[in-house]
């Protein structure tokens, strides 16, 4: 049973580098896609045509609950008595407390903020 130690390592080295090299690849192939993203230029189907309430579901439900409850962040219910729709889109696009803001994109928030202030 003598057995190289070594073709394991290098086995593993072998895999590494391939992965490395696949790895490389693809993010070539995806940099056009990304530089369009950050430019804006290319959004896709699913966020354009978003209505608030799959915003919602993707962005808030974490922290607002799936019945707007409340948990890490607070509830929602009511929220059009506490602040006016300008007030609730200004939380929206620049955030408040530990909230972030850029959650909304500022064309979608004020149909995100009409829609929140008639949550009762």
């Amino acid at each position: 049973m003598n057995r190289n130690p070594l073709i394991p390592f290098a086995l593993i080295m072998v895999m590494g580098i391939g992965l490395i090299f696949f790895l490389s690849v693809k993010g070539l192939g995806d940099m056009k896609e990304v530089a369009k993203e950050k430019e804006g230029g290319a959004k896709t189907e699913e966020t354009a045509a978003a209505g608030p309430e799959d915003i919602y579901k993707k962005s808030c439900v974490a922290c607002h609950g799936a019945n707007y409850e409340g948990g890490v962040g607070p509830a929602l219910k009511g929220i059009g008595d506490r602040l006016s729709v300008d007030q609730i889109k200004d939380v929206l696009v620049n955030g408040r407390g530990s909230m972030p803001g850029g959650l909304v994109s500022a064309d979608q928030a004020e149909e995100m903020a009409k829609w929140l202030a008639e949550l009762k």
